[in-house]
């Protein structure tokens, strides 16, 4: 369906692997007005076809991959494409980010998004060329760990994989291209259970923005920011996302022993600036990207992808090891069997704990490392009892074993390496999360609690207002294309670099207590219909790219709108307030027995918070809501 639009394709292309035919899916442009482009436009069309409850590796689900209007662009880290189905984890809808190149050769190959239905006879890849789309087997490839099947689909187009993992439908398998990962929720096990093992995208379609000049001249300006911002111009380059592992220890923030502590003696030993001095051997970065967040390791001879904080956190101090060299090993073992590395290590630790509370005898000990990298394998493949076990995830681990109050996930999906009895905002966001236990959906406000800002971290006041405005903006950033890291350089540098200055310290006092000023723009967003391109590029780049009229009050209602529309769809699936929980750990165990407030006190946020969004009291958006927010 042609646009009238730039950025886009103008195409999003239906496949049926059921009968191995294929059709334009259409979508208008008063379509993408509304949903733009990314993890909302692909809520959308899993609104329109999936209207009742259904099981997430049946041939019934959908998986939708979409492309955003920055995608291809050149702006900077706008080489982004979203996956979208309903989660084997959590069964519920489920977004998965990725960098990477597919997007921006599915973009070259002339689609904005592919909608992938049924289930293959046999096991298959495909391969889109421009108006082309070949069916072809893959039954060599079947077997193969992600970097070999791209190694054996050779040539310089863009793919996605699944390994082993999503094979064998691993209810956290992930799908990755090149090293980087659409890592949460298995929609790797989704891919698995149609029998599709890989999609190559390649063409010569080239997207046009409205305006060359002026996307030119802002691009320009932005790198510019985003290389002398404190955050994505000095510590994620110098020491990647590991950077914050130290800084967590000291904030309390560090998930240690199943979520028992919030930090671990051997810290030091697992952050970033060990990496960089004893491991780095180079930066990298996606196509576009000026940050190069990225670290490159060795592993056996082999330079690979270094891991990232959560991945360093959770299979680090959340199971009591501070041996650097073996997380390398296991981070690079879990991407080649596509697994996510956050889900297996949540399920690794509980396991632990189920063994020493005498719940389930297993071989898995806090602190003992010489069987891991087999369990991985077996878990991976199913191939062993304990490994069949793991595969399920932790919430079939508790209904199977028990363990339920320290069984640390939401929703059905392991939490993120941020404790957050010393991040109350984090651990609303967790709850009340569409994809779960997630740090991004979750409005990423440990940001705030210690990691950027220091607001206070126990504190209920003004947790929810700044939740649902992270969330909205986080949402509107994602659609639009652009990587969610770009969002770090939107405060001000001296905030990070004087944190004990006294405007900063005015700063994280007051913060908390503008609560019911965030209330009132989230409500009348039309308040805020200015640009501030120095502050929020975003928008302003989207104008350039698309023609479209968007503005900072205008890209919150289009986050709301997502996020609102991703809950509805969560509602047929039986969502409502009693899915928005954490563990008792979290919620009724002091962190600090000397300080009463390190836990999470989530039914007065979750009750504030449901105010804020304009949800009834069972956590749904009320009709009035949804006819403000447009939603048909």
């Amino acid at each position: 369906m042609a646009t009238k639009y730039g950025g886009y394709t103008g195409k999003i292309l239906k496949i049926n692997l059921s009968d191995s035919s294929y059709e334009e899916y259409p979508f208008s442009d008063r379509e993408r007005e509304l949903y733009l482009g990314g993890k909302i436009m692909a809520a959308k069309i899993l609104y329109d076809n999936i209207k009742t409850k259904i099981k997430p590796l049946s041939k019934e689900n959908i998986l939708v991959i979409t492309t955003s209007p920055l995608t291809g662009t050149g702006t900077p880290s706008s080489s982004r494409f979203n996956i979208s189905s309903i989660s084997p984890l959590t069964g519920l809808l489920c977004s998965s980010n990725c960098g990477g190149s597919f997007g921006f050769n599915l973009k070259r190959a002339g689609y904005d998004g592919l909608v992938i239905c049924g289930k293959a006879k046999t096991k298959t890849y495909l391969n889109i060329t421009n108006d082309k789309v070949e069916f072809l087997p893959a039954d060599k490839l079947w077997g193969m760990t992600t970097g070999e099947a791209q190694e054996a689909l050779g040539g310089k187009s863009g793919k996605i994989v699944i390994g082993p993992a999503g094979e064998n439908l691993v209810r956290y398998a992930c799908i990755v291209s090149e090293e980087r990962a659409a890592g949460r929720g298995g929609l790797g096990a989704v891919m698995g259970s149609k029998n599709l093992k890989a999609i190559v995208a390649q063409g010569n379609f080239v997207s046009q923005a409205k305006d060359k000049e002026k996307l030119k001249k802002l691009s320009k300006k932005w790198v510019k920011k985003l290389k002398e911002h404190p955050l994505t111009g000095e510590q994620l380059p110098k020491l990647g996302t590991a950077g914050l592992i130290s800084k967590m220890h000291f904030k309390n923030l560090l998930a240690t022993k199943n979520f028992s502590y919030g930090q671990f003696e051997g810290h030091d030993k697992i952050n970033g600036e060990y990496m960089a001095e004893h491991h780095l051997i180079k930066n990298s970065g996606c196509i576009s990207c000026p940050i190069k967040c990225g670290r490159v390791v060795e592993v056996d001879g082999k330079q690979v992808k270094g891991p990232e904080l959560e991945t360093l956190g959770l299979l680090g101090a959340n199971i009591l090891n501070d041996n650097i060299e073996l997380i390398l090993r296991w981070n690079h073992l879990l991407d080649e069997m596509g697994m996510d590395t956050i889900s297996a290590a949540g399920c690794l630790s509980f396991a632990m704990e189920l063994n020493e509370k005498g719940l389930w005898k297993n071989e898995l000990e806090f602190g003992k490392t010489d069987n891991i990298e087999r369990i991985i394998k077996e878990t991976a493949f199913r191939s062993s009892a304990i490994g069949n076990t793991l595969a399920d995830g932790t919430r079939e681990m508790s209904k199977k074993f028990g363990g339920e109050d320290f069984c640390i996930s939401s929703k059905g999906m392991e939490i993120s390496a941020y404790e957050p009895r010393s991040a109350v905002g984090q651990g609303l966001g967790y709850a009340v999360s569409n994809r779960g236990g997630c740090h991004l959906n979750a409005g990423y406000l440990v940001v705030l609690e210690g990691l950027g800002l220091s607001i206070n971290q126990y504190t209920h006041w003004g947790k929810a207002a700044l939740t649902v405005t992270f969330q909205n903006l986080m949402e509107a950033v994602s659609a639009g294309g652009n990587c969610l890291f770009t969002t770090y350089a939107v405060f001000p540098s001296f905030l990070i670099d004087k944190p004990n200055g006294l405007i900063t310290r005015i700063v994280n006092k007051v913060m908390p207590y503008l609560g019911g000023v965030l209330y009132l723009a989230l409500k009348f967003p039309q308040i805020l219909a200015v640009n501030l391109p120095f502050i929020l590029p975003h928008p302003v780049a989207i104008n350039a790219v698309t023609g479209m009229k968007l503005n900072f009050g205008k890209m919150l209602r289009l986050g709301e709108r997502g996020y609102n529309l991703e809950r509805l769809f969560n509602k047929r699936m039986g969502v409502n307030a009693s899915w928005d929980a954490l563990p008792k750990r979290l919620t009724d165990e002091l962190q600090d027995k000397n300080n009463p407030k390190s836990k999470v006190p989530l039914e007065k946020l979750k009750k504030r918070y449901y105010k804020i969004r304009g949800w009834d009291i069972d956590g749904l958006p009320t009709e009035k809501l949804i006819k403000k927010l447009g939603i048909e």
